[in-house]
């Protein structure tokens, strides 16, 4: 049964995707952390780190990890688990797949259209919106630490993830070098 829950539900956030991996995110965790509870928050915050280290998009990685992690959870074998985590990446995939070669000799021909300018010019705050709801719930308590329990852990990561930002966004430090460099950081003072 998880099997084919797995399947309509990474078909569905295929569909409804729109703006990349980085505004799947919160799709995925609302369905498998918050309504399925095939993962932890912890897990999935582990998945996305995962995702955005390993080559490939952040979703199609995401929802295989999801898959494989999910369907252990549940007790099934490893063979099951590694079945579930090619039929979720497929899943993801599959439907846009369709929709997009159905639809781009229309996209091509019209692509000057003011009507086609106006839908895509409606989907850019739907696509911020989406990332911004990923970014806010990376920011948890399994990220950040509580302030309240550990107050040291706490400070670290916010100060983390301020030089990181600065970092990259001021000082147009390379993304990968600034990768490497809080891990460094978190090893040392971890």
């Amino acid at each position: 049964m998880i099997f084919l829950q797995l399947f309509i539900t990474f078909s569905k956030i295929g569909i409804f995707n729109f703006g990349g991996g980085y505004a799947m995110i919160s799709l995925i965790q609302d369905e498998v952390v918050n309504k399925h509870h095939w993962l932890t928050t912890t897990e999935f915050t582990d998945i996305i780190a995962i995702s955005q280290s390993t080559p490939g998009p952040i979703g199609i990685n995401a929802a295989t990890y999801t898959g494989y992690t999910a369907v252990i959870n549940a007790g099934y074998p490893e063979w099951a688990a590694i079945l579930s985590a090619v039929m979720t990446s497929l899943s993801i995939m599959w439907l846009p797949f369709i929709l997009m070669i159905s639809i781009s000799k229309v996209l091509i021909r019209h692509k000057d259209s003011p009507i086609v300018h106006s839908i895509f010019g409606l989907l850019r705050p739907t696509v911020l919106g989406l990332i911004l709801a990923a970014a806010i719930m990376l920011m948890n308590v399994e990220n950040f630490g509580s302030p309240t329990e550990n107050t040291f852990v706490f400070i670290v990561s916010c100060f983390i993830f301020m030089l990181s930002f600065i970092g990259t966004r001021l000082y147009k430090i390379h993304p990968i070098i600034m990768i490497l460099l809080c891990g460094l950081a978190g090893l040392i003072i971890y």
